[in-house]
């Protein structure tokens, strides 16, 4: 989440990315919410000084003996303690309004981010090897679902059978190749200093909004009676493992790893590639993560790349 200074600071700059984004940012209600927050805060300010202040008096006006007027002052506490909780509720209240804006607008970009209307505008960075060119071969390709089914290595009726649609079943060498790519996955990144870790399939609310999937993706994710959520990736859990922990940078960079079961409730993606294994609600992945600084991210991002 942008932190509320860098906004009020930054303010044209954060409307200029979010408009090269094509996010929605309301600059005008961000504005006015900070300012009523802060008027609210030093308004508060106020009644706690007054209140101390006359707190103070009331015992010497009683060693006084003036207990008309002590009382008097202590009414006016008493008054002002009402004022204060009146006070505290509505902060907390433009507080929440402030967050779930913020929560709501994206990250800024680095400014080396090409912009573009979508993934259409992309430039091409670099490419690694000569894609096969079956027909010159003159081999027919088989889509994934059918090549699978042929094989028996998924099972498609099943998986709808035993669970809903966008479930599947893998058997026999299915099963193995699955099991197989796990380890090798892992085996490969660790071989390469990345620390593996085992991981919660659940997460609570805090870490899925510390990745910024909530409130978001809210609708995208599966949710329990008892108020966890399934992962959509294990990147939720390996990036907040130091959530609130302070990380010496000499310590850095860290490279962590894990396989985890993801699960998406695809709320969104009606009608589209509704067909094979691709916008699944159940899936394995394994993810890697690196903690480092702002200064050393796109050089630890290439690393990545190479290590993977």
């Amino acid at each position: 989440m942008l932190d509320t200074k860098y906004v009020r600071d930054n303010l044209d700059a954060v409307k200029e990315a979010m408009r090269n984004r094509n996010a929605s940012f309301d600059d005008a209600t961000f504005t006015e919410l900070d300012a009523r927050r802060r008027e609210l805060i030093a308004h508060e300010e106020e009644l706690q000084a007054e209140r101390n202040k006359l707190s103070k008096q009331i015992g010497q006006l009683m060693k006084e003996g003036q207990r008309d007027e002590a009382e008097a002052t202590k009414d006016r506490v008493r008054v002002i303690n009402e004022e204060l909780d009146a006070a505290a509720e509505q902060r907390n209240e433009a507080d929440a309004a402030l967050r779930n804006l913020l929560l709501a607008t994206p990250n800024m970009p680095d400014e080396t981010t090409p912009v573009g209307a979508d993934e259409n505008d992309n430039p091409e960075v670099r490419r690694w090897g000569t894609p096969r060119d079956f027909a010159a071969e003159g081999f027919e390709k088989k889509p994934h679902w059918d090549l699978g089914t042929d094989l028996a290595i998924i099972d498609f009726e099943r998986g709808v059978k035993l669970a809903e649609s966008r479930f599947y079943v893998l058997g026999g060498a299915g099963a193995r190749l699955e099991r197989a790519l796990i380890s090798f996955m892992l085996d490969q990144h660790t071989s390469r200093g990345y620390k593996e870790w085992w991981v919660p399939a659940m997460a609570n609310a805090e870490t899925l909004t510390g990745t910024a999937q909530l409130p978001k993706f809210e609708e995208d994710l599966y949710k329990t009676t008892k108020g966890l959520y399934l992962i959509p990736t294990a990147e939720v859990q390996l990036t907040n493992l130091h959530a609130g922990e302070i990380l010496d940078a000499d310590q850095l960079p860290l490279r962590y790893c894990a396989f985890t079961p993801c699960f998406r409730e695809e709320a969104g993606s009606a009608g589209r590639d509704t067909r094979g294994i691709i916008r699944v609600h159940q899936f394995s992945k394994v993810e890697m993560v690196k903690y480092t600084t702002p200064e050393e991210g796109f050089n630890e991002l290439e690393l990545m790349v190479a290590d993977a």
